[in-house]
């Protein structure tokens, strides 16, 4: 299972990947192994500016439909548009091309509730 260190983690699954006061967000290797054949991805929050746990968008796979969540509050900048036409490349590659959503902080200081990459690693595997 990859897991990256320079990432940070929420207990849904989602990672988040912070350059400045913006970051990319997207779904764990883990949540796309279990979610299977990823199939397709809807946001319809683009523009809009979200709190921490809100619902940004769903991830669509051939058995089941998923909320994804906000790992911090922020402004919702771009959709990967990548995605609408090869919603798979989450599968194949879910921390670099597979990213969902880029956003700008809210409040910064949310990343530190956030999982750490062991921290991630321990629930994933108890």
């Amino acid at each position: 299972m990859n897991i990256p260190e320079n990432l940070k983690f929420t207990k849904d699954h989602e990672w988040i990947k912070v350059e400045g006061d913006e970051a990319y967000i997207g779904i764990t290797d883990y949540a796309q192994n279990e979610l299977g054949d990823i199939v397709f991805v809807e946001v319809e929050t683009e523009g809009e500016t979200l709190d921490k746990e809100e619902a940004f968008g769903t991830i669509e796979a051939v058995k089941t439909v998923s909320d994804m969540f906000m790992p911090v509050g922020g402004e919702i900048l771009e959709f990967n548009a990548e995605l609408e036409d090869n919603p798979e490349i989450i599968n194949e590659d879910p921390y670099d091309k597979g990213w969902i959503i880029k956003i700008k902080f809210t409040n910064k200081d949310e990343l530190d509730e956030l999982l750490s990459a062991n921290q991630y690693k321990e629930l994933i595997e108890s």
